[in-house]
């Protein structure tokens, strides 16, 4: 059993607990695949959904998931709340809490902000991306997905493109990756790497084709456009030409190799449109195996709240 009370990142996440998780997603894929939509895994209980930041990939599937398992689901836009009026995060738990939620969904550009409400709510809090530190749900799915296709996470070889300084999946795979026994290489422009990204154990490499060759996994990243003004890159068409990855930067990976992108994707930019379109992409599958991650997530905390009751 899951023994935490929330999921805030995979930093400290063991491979028992994330091989826990990834079993239990692939039970709910299953319930999925076979048109099964109303569970009973959360009946009676109470997820509110709180997002800081704009969202329609991860706010819709973790509504869905939620859902699915048979949970009464809130939506709460911060701009419209209490939040606007000055309340603090802090006054929100506890309101919240007061309210007899059982779990929290936050996202919020502010890094270590989950961290903070789980210590004052007694509801289970998600992580559903913190600033620039951690997205552990997607990074969750992205593993599933790899493990569907090669059966397996240990001694896989995962290429990672793209804007990495400001990216909370890539630290979120870094650190899910290496405890599943996976080996992570990261490229970009000097500018988007995070120092010390080494020192948690990616390998940094000094080309794109040292990146790709032999890869099993290539996964761009998207380059956030709201900091380009940050001049971190001359122009988004020699972004595309140095870093962004073509069909022909796929054959130095290996054959049955996968491609990935967190999305939203800059077509053109991370990835050219024949490679998204690709027949080894699995960008919409890692939709899908987002919602069962979820499940799987929100079945799990729950099953260790209520061993603790």
């Amino acid at each position: 059993m899951l023994k935490r009370k929330d999921l805030l990142g995979l930093i400290d996440a063991t491979k028992e607990e994330i091989t826990e998780i990834l079993d239990t997603a692939d039970v709910m894929k299953r319930h999925l695949k076979a048109g099964e939509k109303q569970l009973p895994y959360l009946k009676g209980k109470t997820a509110t959904i709180l997002f800081y930041e704009n969202s329609t990939r991860t706010r819709t599937s973790f509504e869905l998931a939620a859902k699915y398992l048979g949970a009464t689901v809130i939506n709460i836009a911060a701009g419209s709340s209490s939040v606007a009026k000055g309340e603090t995060l802090v006054d929100t738990g506890k309101t919240l809490d007061a309210q007899l939620n059982d779990f929290l969904i936050m996202r919020h550009p502010m890094g270590g902000a989950p961290y903070l409400l789980a210590k004052v709510a007694k509801a289970g809090v998600l992580n559903a991306g913190d600033g620039m530190n951690e997205h552990p749900t997607q990074a969750l799915l992205d593993m599933l997905t790899m493990r569907e296709h090669f059966g397996h996470l240990d001694g896989l070889k995962v290429a990672i493109v793209g804007d990495i300084k400001h990216s909370r999946v890539a630290k979120s795979n870094l650190f899910g990756l290496n405890a599943m026994g996976a080996q992570v290489r990261m490229y970009a422009p000097e500018t988007l790497i995070p120092k010390g990204i080494d020192k948690l154990g990616a390998k940094l490499c000094k080309s794109k084709e040292e990146t790709l060759e032999d890869a099993d996994v290539v996964m761009g990243l998207r380059i956030q456009l709201e900091r380009q003004q940050a001049g971190n890159f001359p122009s988004l068409n020699e972004y595309a030409e140095f870093y962004g990855v073509n069909g022909k930067d796929l054959k130095l990976a290996k054959p049955n190799a996968v491609i990935m992108h967190p999305g939203p994707v800059n077509r053109g930019v991370e990835l050219t449109g024949k490679v998204i379109d690709h027949e080894k992409s699995r960008i919409e599958e890692q939709v899908f195996s987002g919602i069962a991650v979820r499940m799987a997530c929100l079945k799990l905390l729950n099953d260790y709240r209520d061993s603790c009751k």
